[in-house]
């Protein structure tokens, strides 16, 4: 069966019967925790939510129980937070007469067997039991939860109360794994991570939500959703398609994206504003209402995946969100107004949009608009290669970092290890003269090594003509740890990098391969060289490739 994780209020526990286990250490109190809490309900206005019944609640950490075979539930973590509330709500019926006093729920220890008369019948303001440890614990937090009471002679007590048994919740988290210490270890390790998704799924999972006479139906729709639930989570879980949509890498259970975009009242101060939305969605509990919700959230998912599965829209909304032209949420919004040949056009027209008056005879390298250019230029050739199902790897995109490369070697930028490049260039050098001299250089004036620095470089470059190194017909796309690794290199030397590189299964961009394989070249290539003829056809390539979304026009 599936762990229940649920909200109630104070008021809900009494009827419950508590089971400390043997395991868990004592109650130990704090009196700033105790004195806190009391501060913070008396301090918490509840407030009518808009147009609804429902008011706002302050919120406990969760308790983690099991239910026993005999009807009690151990506590498996949270004993310090129900000793303390057991405090409280025994203090408060204290003002009525006995025949009038509400039930509270029970605790039991089970290392302490006189606990439940003990807590039932023995604790007092004026009187300390120290017969053990957690009696004596338990009688300190007592006389701080008096004290704090009887410090504040004019309190509306009776307010304090209501607050505390009816607008202040707890959350129940019911586990239906077998070996609870086990549960215990794992959750004092690293805490159980409250989530919105959680706290959402307990609305759409509590039997309360039901027709309890109707029991089939009831155990049916509840195995339905939670089927279909775990079914969009692990699509979500796929890389590909996560990131492809999103790229947050923060969130656990990744349908909480869905339920962030539908939550459009979300306060960015509020960690729990998303499971407030549905809570306030939730007021009337019946069938209609679950099915309604759950239907919404499908319609999300069902969307994401025609998206993904149909090759063309992956890549132009792939492209889109990466360059933050639009929002996911906008974009779904947006494809509901439209028939499928018009939501196509659409995002043509905003690819159009996102590169307007960019014109690719001016970019230069340091332009924050010649990123996003590769990156279309990238994504648009694997697009129309009508011989391959490939899809650009969003997952890995935006899991790195990257950089704008100088194709070939730039004299601007002096290498820092003046060694290791060198030595690096030395293998590819075709000039004698300039080979013997780089063989024989000494490493001792840094004035010598800028000169021959240079006359390498121009070597190299030798098959250019005198144009500007940074223009977008000298840079392609490459991930920072290989751009980083080999510190502005020779030519041949980059290429046999980005070959290794390949052969190991880096992702190297489309196009960034295109160039250092020499796609662009006449047969046969120079291999050691980036020609100009390599450079021109270059820049024609990125401009056939592009040039259906190359426009100053704005969208209609």
């Amino acid at each position: 069966m599936e762990n229940i994780l649920e909200l109630k209020t104070i008021n809900e526990l009494q009827e419950y019967i508590f089971f400390i286990p043997s395991y868990q250490r004592g109650y130990r109190w704090n009196k700033k925790e105790v004195v806190d809490l009391l501060n913070d309900i008396s301090e918490f206005k509840p407030r009518q939510i808009d147009d609804t019944d429902e008011k706002t609640w302050y919120c406990l950490q969760p308790i983690v129980i099991k239910q026993k075979e005999d009807g009690q539930f151990e506590v498996i973590d949270g004993q310090q937070r129900l000793t303390t509330i057991y405090l409280i709500l025994y203090y408060l019926n204290q003002y009525y007469a006995e025949e009038h006093r509400v039930k509270i729920f029970e605790l039991n220890y089970e290392t302490r067997q006189d606990s439940h008369a003990f807590l039932k019948y023995e604790l007092s303001e004026n009187n300390i039991n120290d017969t053990d440890v957690d009696f004596f614990h338990i009688s300190l937090a007592y006389q701080a939860v008096a004290s704090w009471f009887t410090s504040k002679p004019n309190f509306n007590r009776i307010d304090f109360e209501s607050k505390f048994k009816f607008d202040t919740k707890i959350i129940w988290y019911h586990s239906k794994e077998e070996d609870p210490i086990a549960i215990f270890t794992r959750i004092n390790i690293g805490k159980i991570p409250l989530t919105n998704s959680e706290l959402i799924k307990a609305l759409f999972l509590n039997s309360s939500n039901f027709d309890k006479k109707k029991s089939e139906k009831l155990r049916l729709k509840q195995l339905e959703i939670s089927t279909e639930w775990d079914l969009i989570e692990q699509s979500l879980q796929r890389d590909k398609f996560w990131f492809f949509l999103n790229g947050d890498k923060t969130l656990t259970n990744r349908i909480e994206f869905i339920f962030n975009l539908m939550n459009d009242e979300k306060d960015e101060n509020d960690n729990y504003s998303t499971f407030r939305y549905f809570n306030k969605k939730f007021q009337n509990k019946n069938l209609k209402t679950i099915e309604d919700n759950w239907s919404a959230i499908k319609k999300y998912s069902q969307r994401f995946n025609e998206w993904f599965n149909k090759r063309d829209w992956y890549h132009k909304i792939g492209y889109l969100i990466c360059v933050e032209s639009i929002t996911i949420k906008a974009l779904y919004d947006k494809s509901a107004e439209f028939t499928k040949s018009e939501f196509a056009d659409y995002l043509d027209r905003l690819i159009k949009e996102s590169i307007k008056n960019i014109s690719l005879d001016n970019l230069q390298y340091g332009d924050k608009n010649v990123k996003k250019i590769l990156l279309l230029y990238n994504i648009l050739t694997m697009l129309n290669n009508d011989n391959e199902n490939s899809y650009f790897p969003f997952d890995i995109y935006k899991g790195g970092k990257w950089d704008i490369e100088h194709i070939t070697s730039i004299t601007e930028t002096i290498p820092t290890n003046k060694k290791d490049w060198l030595n690096d260039a030395i293998p590819y050098i075709e000039d004698n003269y300039l080979l013997e001299k780089a063989k024989e250089f000494v490493f001792n004036d840094d004035e010598k090594f800028k000169n021959i620095f240079e006359e390498i470089v121009k070597h190299f470059n030798k098959e250019l003509e005198d144009k500007d190194i940074n223009d977008i017909s000298n840079l392609a796309l490459l991930d920072s740890e290989t751009n980083r690794g080999y510190k502005n290199a020779v030519f041949p030397f980059k290429r046999n990098t980005i070959i290794e590189k390949d052969k190991k299964g880096v992702f190297i961009p489309i196009c960034t391969k295109n160039v250092f394989l020499k796609y662009f070249s006449n047969y046969p290539p120079k291999i050691s060289f980036w020609t100009q003829e390599d450079r021109d056809k270059y820049f024609e390539d990125l401009e056939k490739i592009l040039k259906a979304y190359l426009t100053t026009q704005k969208m209609a």
